[in-house]
């Protein structure tokens, strides 16, 4: 699978490199020179916003708060860079959270909590999406391709996050651990009883803990909201202004092309030609597209160094190795 990743990887890369040359290494230029020196608030707002929505996010993923604010939120830093520096699907940094979290919250609990949180930000981004296409029929066709295209993406979405948690329920990684020993394969029984425990964890979070996943769904669902604020600053400061409602309807559609992408590590290239797809149907010009992309490039770049950073505080601070 990484070789795959790596490979996907290379094909965006080359992709973003023909895109580039098709629109003109000097129109991007002209865009980021527009914005000027309101790039650099484009870097910290209105994303650090977001970052603070969505570790409250993973706070109410937990049963019970067993850690301060400002550790989930570095933790959190640190696994989202994690998961944008590494061929892990998207998903790799997940677990690096958690064990950020030792010895303050139980690895068990912590993967968990994980496991919530990715499961509660990824079913508020399809809600996002689904507002996304409800506002997008005021101004676009319901044949629209893009709308067909965006309609049937949503529908994929639901059926399997609606699978996902169901599985969550009945014992997923158990299940898993099952199949692996009927192929001959064995984690020994303390492997088993940590898959057990974490079955348990979650079905009970899912069956007993119905608030703090609504606040949880709830406060992902807000910082996926705020997306749009940057999406509308960036071609406000472009010069390409547009209205709130515009700008949440290309957030809500850039959200789902890159999750559709997650194979490809930060969706490169993939999240750059969608945009402009999405841009061209609503008349902004492709071009707009690609330089709103890589001006959220550089800013994602930005946090990442800023990711790192914290998790080589993190492991200097407990002296562990997560190679």
């Amino acid at each position: 699978m990484t070789t795959v990743r790596l490979i996907l990887l290379a094909i965006g890369v080359a992709f973003l490199g023909y895109l580039v040359v098709q629109v003109g290494p000097e129109t991007l230029l002209a865009s980021f020179q527009a914005i000027s020196w309101r790039l650099l608030l484009i870097v910290w707002f209105p994303f650090a916003l977001i970052t603070v929505l969505d570790t409250l996010g993973w706070r109410y993923a937990f049963r019970r708060d067993l850690t301060s604010f400002p550790t989930l939120l570095a933790a959190r830093l640190a696994g989202e860079a994690f998961n944008l520096t590494t061929p892990t699907a998207s998903v790799g940094g997940e677990p690096v959270k958690a064990y950020l979290l030792r010895p303050r919250v139980p690895l068990g609990e912590g993967l968990a909590s994980v496991i919530i949180a990715k499961t509660t930000v990824t079913l508020a981004q399809g809600a996002f999406l689904l507002v996304g296409i409800a506002v997008a029929l005021a101004v676009l066709p319901p044949a629209a391709p893009l709308l067909k295209g965006m309609t049937g993406l949503a529908a994929v979405e639901a059926v399997a996050l609606g699978g996902f948690v169901l599985a969550q329920q009945k014992g997923l990684f158990g299940r898993g651990l099952r199949f692996l020993r009927a192929l001959g394969l064995s984690w020994g029984e303390q492997g088993h009883e940590g898959v057990r425990r974490l079955d348990s964890a979650l079905s009970v979070f899912y069956r007993e803990h119905r608030g703090r996943l609504t606040l949880s769904l709830l406060f992902h669902f807000v910082g996926w909201l705020v997306g749009s604020l940057e999406v509308y600053l960036i071609l406000h400061f472009m010069g390409t202004p547009i209205s709130l409602a515009t700008a949440l309807v290309i957030e809500a559609f850039a959200a789902a092309i890159k999750s559709a992408a997650f194979l490809i590590p930060a969706g490169l290239g993939a999240l750059e030609g969608g945009n402009m797809a999405v841009f061209a149907a609503f008349g902004l010009g492709g071009a707009a597209g690609l330089s709103m992309t890589l001006v959220r490039r550089f800013r994602e770049l930005t946090w990442v160094a800023a990711g790192l950073v914290t998790l080589s505080l993190f492991r200097t601070a407990t002296g562990s190795d997560l190679t």
